[in-house]
């Protein structure tokens, strides 16, 4: 009974970070279809890689999350090494495009404060 509520849990949680991903995807290929037809600044597309990198990073707070746990009842050593790899992956992920975001805002701020 414990272990269905469980496989329950990671299915809701899965589904979110996917649905967070894919929302994240269809608003900025909006936005970048809008802001193409209007603008052919590159610039312009900052802001929206910012939001995109914002949506892939929750998604991939929720996957990882799902993969926690998948593992939190009776887990075994192969599944806390499968744990382990995927949330290294799943962290370095999201140090790098943290990191990308950081940079961009960055950019967008200085661009801001040029006559």
């Amino acid at each position: 009974m414990l272990r269905q509520g469980d496989q329950v849990l990671v299915a809701v949680v899965e589904v979110a970070g996917a649905l967070v991903i894919f929302v994240g995807a269809v608003w900025a290929a909006v936005r970048f279809v809008v802001e193409g037809l209007r603008h052919r600044s590159a610039a312009r597309f900052t802001p929206i890689r910012l939001s995109l990198g914002r949506f892939l990073t929750l998604g991939l707070e929720f996957q990882l999350a799902a993969d926690v746990l998948r593992t939190a009842v009776s887990p075994s050593f192969t599944q806390i090494g499968q744990l382990a790899a995927i949330a290294t992956i799943r962290t370095a992920l999201n140090y790098f495009l943290g990191r990308e975001i950081r940079q961009e805002q960055r950019q967008v701020a200085e661009g801001e404060r040029r006559p």
